[in-house]
């Protein structure tokens, strides 16, 4: 692999030697380009990530010169995903400059796609704000380009994050206007119910009995199909769990629920802590009665 290394140093070489000379009409900027790509692909097959993506950089920065906005987003793309595999920091960055020129020259759903992955990244990373920020951004652009089920993903991972944020309502609202476009399409109908789940969890999340209440109203009024699936059996219970503050009851819905559906670590992880602010009551409870 050393041998393509040798390689690709010489071809950066040459490029250099290029931009520094004297051409017409700009012509040294496409040669040195040529030569840039041609070293990055000897890097890539050495495997040398660092170094191919310096040089797509390089050749981002060659087709700017030349005013070809969309090589230089497509380079700035080939630069992010040579340091994905080496530099998250670096990939970003570049991954943000792609996104932006295609912006510019009205590929948005390019950049769309690359805002996204921005978004993934930063999930990886367990940045979940920045991961709500480009999910956010990303919604809006495939909205734009009416790619609904790509946007709505984004939105999806909105309301699973701000929920994890503890920002309940911000979440509910999301799963509420999921479910609300996805009636009225015959593909997405079947996901209703598991979006007013997520919406009725997050409410469950909020501690408010009666809000609960009033919310499963609304889901019956919105899918009147709604009250006869097990997730509303699941939210009923535990909204009256709630209500009653019986931890056991609370406990053996859940159980119930999970041994025919299993449950996410998403919903796990708020059930939990729905569960544990009922014991705090009864502790309490407890407590004003001794």
């Amino acid at each position: 692999m050393s041998d393509q290394i040798a390689k690709g140093l010489e071809f950066e070489k040459k490029a250099e030697k290029k931009l520094n000379g004297w051409a017409f009409f700009g012509s040294k900027y496409e040669d040195a380009g040529d030569l840039y790509e041609k070293a990055a692909n000897c890097y890539k097959l050495a495997k040398s990530w660092d170094q191919a993506g310096s040089v797509y950089v390089k050749l981002a920065e060659c087709h700017l010169k030349m005013d070809s906005k969309h090589e230089a987003a497509n380079a700035y793309a080939d630069a992010a995903h040579s340091y994905k595999k080496t530099n998250t920091k670096e990939c970003i960055a570049h991954l943000e400059q792609a996104m932006n020129l295609f912006m510019e020259i009205g590929r948005l759903s390019m950049s769309a796609r690359y805002c996204k992955e921005i978004a993934e990244l930063y999930e990886q990373e367990q940045n979940l704000e920045q991961a709500i920020a480009y999910y956010d951004k990303a919604a809006d652009l495939f909205q734009g380009e009416e790619v609904t089920t790509s946007a709505n993903q984004c939105k999806q991972k909105i309301a699973q994050f701000s929920a994890q944020l503890e920002q309940y309502q911000k979440a509910i609202e999301i799963y509420e206007e999921i479910a609300r476009q996805s009636l009225n399409n015959n593909l997405l109908k079947y996901g209703v119910r598991g979006h007013l789940l997520n919406a009725g969890i997050c409410q469950l999340c909020k501690g408010d009995v009666v809000a609960i209440t009033n919310a499963l109203e609304r889901y019956q009024e919105l899918d009147p199909t709604f009250s006869g699936t097990r997730e509303y059996k699941l939210l009923a219970d535990l909204a009256a769990a709630m209500d009653e503050e019986d931890v056991a009851k609370f406990t053996d819905a859940v159980k119930e629920f999970d041994s025919m559906t299993k449950l996410d670590e998403w919903k796990t992880t708020l059930l939990l802590r729905v569960k544990l602010l009922l014991k705090a009551k009864e502790e309490e409870d407890d407590d004003d009665l001794t």
